[in-house]
């Protein structure tokens, strides 16, 4: 199968108007990509591989009911039609209630700043691969063990919709991550970093002081005192900020989370106040240049900027067009799904916390012992709980940062963290590293950003203090 054009438009649009009268809704979807794989696990080859993938989807929905069909020939997209159909009406049993939107007839090609990442030859991302796993491995002796893993993905997608719309739309994304691992005896330690771009393959070249950094913070962080467990004020940098916008708070956002979730829904009441006057949130798809950003979502509604709390209150979540219709909001156009084999879920985008006003050389100011976090290692979400561990940390100590330390976790609840922010800075940085993962699928691109952060009453994991 192949996407060429005027014919596949065609086609789309004359199996639209054959089967949309016996359905709701229907969508059909083709898509071509080409995407490149590369793991190197100790200065090894573990994958090293090109591929394309074509294929495409078809979704209906009756009273209600949903009904997906995925494929990978074209000739069989009748037969494919025929099934989603099938599943719909055999499920279905409510009322399909869709969020309106405008029909759009749009073609929006591949354009990017850089060099395209299927212009570079295998042997050359290779290449790039294995000079950043030597500098992993030379920084110390101490070092154990290195990965360095590349990825592209170039997409080309058309969509057409029984509402009208027919869409042509491409888009490149890029990734790089690497770790280092060092032990000293019975200690150990992992410095990381990711990197993403859908500007151009450029954006992943001359990274040898980031990467160098990762397996030296590893390396330092041996000698390092582990943290005292304890509650603290914390300030953390604006990728830690962006870290925790997007895990902990992001997907509560995401309608689909909520509306079939009564207690979920009671907690996210749109007009409740989360934190101070100075407190602002967007998603948006719209920004441009960010590995979130896109024209159309993947039902075809256009990008938008949602701001999801304006002054602390919360005015706003992230739609698909079915949650939005259940809930009578309007559409956000954050429907996405990772390629062909999926369904569209409620999905970030871009998301960040707006800059405020304080200096960040004042955020330290008057807190006696605290700790200051940047840059992270892992974490995780469970509803509204989080644990986050920090890459780096410093102890605080009569407004000035003093001794580094290790082993250095925040943990605590989004909703009572929101309010607990004392003061937002007036820096920003956007964090190009994210893949988010959702309901089977995972590294679906995202970006998040945001200003530094002080915050009270975090809890810090680490070693226990003695009684």
């Amino acid at each position: 199968m192949s996407i060429r054009l005027p014919d596949a438009q065609n086609l789309l649009s004359d199996l639209i108007a054959r089967y949309s009268p016996r359905v709701d809704y229907l969508s059909i979807r083709l898509e071509e990509s080409e995407a490149t794989d590369i793991l190197l696990r100790g200065g090894k080859v573990e994958t090293l591989s090109e591929g394309i993938a074509v294929g495409g989807q078809v979704r209906a929905c009756y009273r209600g009911g949903w009904g997906f069909a995925s494929f990978n020939r074209l000739e069989t997209l009748v037969e494919r039609i025929e099934e989603a159909i099938a599943a719909a009406r055999l499920v279905g049993d409510d009322e399909t209630l869709l969020a309106p939107v405008d029909p759009v007839r749009d073609s929006r090609p591949l354009v990017l700043a850089g060099t395209d990442p299927r212009h570079v030859p295998l042997a050359r991302k290779k290449e790039l691969c294995s000079h950043y796993a030597n500098i992993l491995r030379s920084v110390d002796d101490r070092i154990t063990t290195t990965s360095v893993r590349y990825g592209d993905s170039i997409q080309h997608m058309l969509l057409a919709t029984s509402d009208g719309t027919l869409i042509e739309q491409s888009w490149a994304d890029m990734e790089m991550r690497f770790a280092a691992t060092a032990r000293n005896g019975e200690t150990v330690q992992t410095g990381r970093e990711t990197t993403g771009s859908r500007k151009g393959y450029e954006d992943l070249e001359n990274l040898d002081e980031q990467v160098r950094g990762a397996a030296q913070r590893a390396v330092n962080a041996l000698s390092l005192p582990p943290v005292k467990g304890n509650t603290y004020t914390v300030v953390i940098d604006p990728i830690l900020t962006g870290l925790f916008v997007h895990e902990a708070f992001g997907h509560l956002s995401e309608a689909d989370m909520t509306y079939e979730n009564p207690d979920l829904m009671e907690v996210m009441t749109l007009g409740r106040r989360f934190g101070s006057p100075e407190l602002q949130i967007f998603d948006g798809a719209a920004p441009e240049g960010h590995r979130g950003s896109y024209a159309y979502d993947d039902e075809g509604v256009p990008a938008t900027t949602t701001q999801l709390i304006q002054d602390g209150v919360l005015v706003g979540r992230l739609h698909s067009r079915e949650t939005a219709g259940k809930l009578g909001e309007a559409a956000t156009g954050n429907a996405r799904c990772l390629d062909y084999h999926y369904p569209p879920l409620v999905r970030m985008t871009n998301t960040w916390i707006a800059p405020g006003t304080t200096p960040v050389a004042d955020l330290c100011a008057d807190i006696q012992e605290g700790v200051y976090a940047r840059n992270w290692i892992g974490g995780m979400t469970n509803g509204e709980m989080f644990t986050f561990t920090a890459g780096e940390a410093w102890m605080i100590r009569n407004g000035e940062l003093a001794e580094p330390v290790r082993d250095v976790t925040l943990s605590g609840n989004v909703f009572t963290t929101l309010a607990d922010i004392e003061a937002i800075a007036d820096d920003f940085l956007w964090d190009e590293s994210g893949g988010c993962g959702k309901g089977g699928q995972s590294g679906l691109p995202v970006g998040c950003g945001g200003p530094s952060l002080r915050i009270r009453n975090i809890v810090v994991g680490g070693e226990v203090p003695e009684e």
